[in-house]
């Protein structure tokens, strides 16, 4: 339970984390990419400012007040300029007033219509390259044949460009349009992610480790009170034992002596009565000791008994036969079926053990007595209890194969009060007892026999965890109940 709850609080504490981590990285990344893309835009709104600086602008005759640029001064001539915008990897290119394209540095146009935008736009671009090669193929008589084949590849283009209207006065004399590789971008982006991912999967390394060390700090003390809680109730079960016996002693002792005085006196009847209730209660509260004991013993681990060979078939035939005295008392009939193994099995070793597992002994009459009195107890006369045992093979619930290990299946069937379905949830609870107003027992049941401590079926499941199995219950109200305990065959080495 501790390793349990210790491996939860080191997950939640790892999760919030990596989580936390997580948000501030895309937070970094989101800053420096925006940062990148500012960086580019100022660059390129700068250089629309220089080569704004930079151009010739003539009128076109003396008589028209038009004017036009003149591009061999502009650009051509002004070697600094272009010599510059090349070591920044920037392109100019230089459209007339129509649009059409005058002056580029690229080598290739893009064409792309123009759109005008100081803040910087982000064009994606592809463009379709042919190859071409020959190939030379053997014909007849040796003869080489050959052939030129293209072949087209897509070459997707990413720019950052900035588009500026030139204006003399009113008159537009063109554009002038700025582009910068987008891969400034992409490429320091791209290797902060795989920085910021190497750096996150460690820290979450280290916060896992650190997340599992603290946690099991912070279970110690938790897990030491629990451990003295667990040891003083084992301690005080076993302690309340030895008063408990000498009461039950000396009012057995008591009700001897009554019994040899031969005197009938309407007082020492009272006594006698009154001593008869005491050893009752003393019974019962002996019983509820020793099973606190038990359960007390198996949560903190420090039970003795330890496991062997147990032919279940043989200790269900003695189970069965010791509650056919009390099926019989109250005309119930209590049968047990064995089911046989397949005709398919022929080692002979396999069927000798075929109902045997490695358990403990004692344990297991306690869980079987406990279930079939159970069934005999809340089952009305003339009513029926089936006991079967099978052995079937085990499935994994999740992929749905086959386990390596073999089960050994119980089923306790009867037909008797049943149990509420808003009740099956706590039934193994300890110390819950369905509420018999909403059972509806039948009046054939004795009320006497129908109250006990609520521990049994919690003693059950104790029993059954404690051979790595598990316990289910099925339920119908006023048509009766099944219980199944499935047990591996064989999970523990046993002498």
């Amino acid at each position: 339970m501790f390793q349990a709850t210790r491996r939860r609080l080191a997950i939640w504490y790892t999760a919030v984390t990596a989580l936390l981590l997580l948000l501030f990285a895309i937070g970094v990344y989101l800053y420096v990419r925006n940062t990148l893309v500012e960086r580019i835009d100022d660059t390129l709104n700068h250089v629309v400012e220089v080569v704004e600086r930079s151009l010739v602008i003539e009128p076109v005759n003396s008589n028209t007040s038009q004017h036009r640029i003149n591009l061999e001064a502009s650009f051509r001539d002004n070697t600094d300029t272009v010599e510059t915008v090349e070591d920044d990897h920037i392109d100019l290119e230089w459209f007339s007033p129509t649009g059409e394209l005058l002056w580029s540095t690229l080598s290739e146009p893009l064409d792309i219509p123009i759109h005008v935008n100081r803040t910087g736009e982000t064009v994606h671009i592809v463009k379709r390259k042919e190859r071409h090669g020959e190939i030379e193929t053997q014909g007849q008589g040796n003869t080489i044949n050959s052939y030129s084949q293209f072949d087209t590849k897509d070459l997707e283009i990413l720019l950052r460009q900035v588009t500026q209207r030139v204006e003399v006065g009113k008159q537009v004399v063109g554009y002038l349009r700025v582009s910068h590789p987008w891969f400034e971008v992409t490429k320091p982006s791209r290797q902060l992610i795989l920085d910021l991912a190497i750096g996150i999967w460690m820290m979450v390394l280290s916060v896992g480790a650190s997340g599992w060390f603290l946690s099991g700090k912070a279970m110690e003390p938790v897990h030491e009170s629990y451990q003295r809680l667990k040891q003083f109730t084992a301690d005080a079960s076993h302690e309340l034992r030895s008063p408990i016996a000498l009461i039950q002693t000396n009012v057995q002792v008591a009700l001897a002596d009554l019994d040899s005085v031969e005197v009938k006196d309407s007082t020492l009847s009272h006594y006698r009565q009154q001593l008869k209730v005491v050893e009752r209660l003393t019974q019962r509260l002996g019983k509820l000791v020793n099973d606190l004991l038990f359960l007390a013993r198996q949560d903190s681990g420090i039970s003795t008994e330890n496991f062997a060979a147990c032919p279940l078939d043989a200790l269900l035939m003695e189970v069965v036969e010791e509650q056919q005295l009390l099926a019989a008392e109250k005309d119930i009939t209590l049968t047990f079926n064995l089911i046989d193994p397949p005709d398919t099995e022929t080692n002979p070793e396999i069927l000798e053990n075929w109902f045997t597992l490695s358990g403990n002994w004692n344990q297991l009459v306690r869980l079987l007595t406990n279930l079939i009195s159970n069934a005999l107890r809340y089952t009305p006369s003339s009513g029926r209890v089936n006991v079967e045992l099978a052995r079937i093979e085990a499935t994994n619930r999740v992929s749905g194969l086959r386990s390596s290990y073999p089960q050994l299946q119980i089923k306790v069937s009867d037909t008797g009060i049943g149990i509420p379905a808003e009740a099956l949830p706590r039934l193994f609870d300890r110390f819950y007892r369905v509420d018999p107003a909403r059972t509806h027992p039948n009046k054939h049941i004795k009320t006497e026999n129908t109250t006990g401590s609520g521990l049994g079926l919690a003693i059950a499941l104790a029993i059954v965890e404690n051979h790595q199995g598990q316990i289910q219950v099925e339920s119908t109200v006023g048509k009766g109940t099944n219980v199944t305990v499935t047990l591996l065959v064989s999970y523990k080495n046993y002498d």
